[in-house]
């Protein structure tokens, strides 16, 4: 056999023993391609009074321990410009010129994708500048992923103050919130510079504040009407400015009013009460008494007008819940006097109605 020949029947073998090697081996389950740890943020934030808020979303998930993707820390960088500098920025550019003003050690608890948040508290210069930030995530090793977008704020000094002087008094209907009026802004110039307040009510010190007017007011006083007693409420005001680009800046919180608003207001007694006589009973009817809160409703008899209120027969030992009774105790011949109260879900009771009255016909 030739050299030529045994070189094909060789490549021949070669040829069936891979194809049987392909055909042959185990097939095993396809795998789930690895999810990979999101290595850049974005980055959203806004001027709140003499502060920069800045908030970006962890991922959902971190790399396990020892991967060089995972999350061990997050470094926050500041570049401050004056607002006339080019506002064209690379990274490179931005590395080198930017200081890093926050390091966030970074836990389990941080991913699933929570929002995440740092302010940077403001020192206002004369003139006017601009302030970038961005993030990046770094792990154990302080390898460092790319940088996130940036975020261009350019700050109003001439935004007012909060409010102070927070504080509140209760009525049957309303929490009334007053307080008093910043005299400067956050720079130091007078007038403050004031379109209005918005204000903020939560159940919680960890939940978050829901704003309560649907514009800023211009009042230093504000009803909630919508409460209810026996809940705690947080309540906070924040003074309404112009910024930059003719932008709404709020300012930081006044003092926080925390309060519970107890039920110690009694009724209106109850009015418009009529009664009609029928067979062997005296029928009594009043109107609906005004209050939300209205538990039910207490009815006296006495055949003595002038019997101190107290030792009047009660009628009704439950508490009445429609506006009608009807009296099946009566006599023919006698008359009768009544009055009501009212009685509301935390036990306050109203004063007497009136003193109404019907006599039995003689048979």
């Amino acid at each position: 056999m030739s050299f030529k020949q045994k070189s094909f029947y060789l490549g021949i073998l070669c040829l069936f023993i891979t194809a049987g090697s392909l055909g042959c081996g185990k097939r095993g389950l396809p795998r789930p391609p690895k999810e990979r740890v999101s290595q850049r943020a974005e980055v959203s934030g806004f001027q709140r009074g003499n502060t920069v808020k800045i908030s970006w979303k962890m991922p959902a998930r971190n790399a396990g321990k020892g991967s060089v993707l995972n999350i061990d820390r997050v470094d926050i960088y500041r570049l401050a410009e004056p607002a006339t500098a080019p506002t064209s920025l690379t990274a490179e550019d931005f590395a080198s010129r930017s200081n890093i003003i926050k390091t966030l050690k970074i836990v389990d608890d941080d991913f699933g994708g929570k929002i995440l948040s740092y302010t940077d508290e403001l020192q206002f210069a004369s003139q006017p500048a601009r302030l970038i930030y961005a993030l990046r995530f770094a792990n154990a090793s302080g390898q460092k992923a790319a940088f996130s977008n940036f975020l261009v704020i350019e700050p109003a000094g001439r935004v007012a103050a909060e409010p102070t002087a927070l504080h509140s008094e209760l009525s049957q209907d309303a929490v009334t919130l007053s307080w008093t009026s910043p005299t400067a802004n956050i720079d130091g110039t007078t007038p403050a510079s004031l379109l209005g307040y918005n204000i903020y009510r939560s159940s919680s010190e960890k939940q978050p504040a829901r704003l309560l007017n649907k514009s800023p007011i211009t009042e230093t006083q504000f009803r909630d009407e919508f409460f209810d007693f026996g809940k705690q409420y947080f309540y906070f005001v924040r003074s309404v400015s112009l910024g930059t680009g003719s932008e709404p800046v709020e300012s930081t919180e006044s003092n926080i009013l925390e309060i519970k608003p107890i039920d110690t207001f009694a009724p209106t007694a109850p009015t418009a009460i009529t009664l009609a006589v029928g067979q062997d009973l005296i029928s009594i009817f009043f109107a609906t008494n005004p209050e939300k809160d209205i538990k039910g409703y207490t009815i006296y008899r006495s055949t003595d007008k002038d019997l101190d209120l107290t030792k009047w027969q009660l009628l009704t030992p439950e508490l009445l819940e429609r506006n009608s009774f009807q009296d099946k105790t009566v006599e023919s011949g006698n008359q009768y006097f009544y009055y009501i109260t009212a009685t509301d879900n935390a036990g306050n009771v109203s004063q007497p109605s009136e003193v109404v009255s019907e006599t039995m016909p003689a048979r």
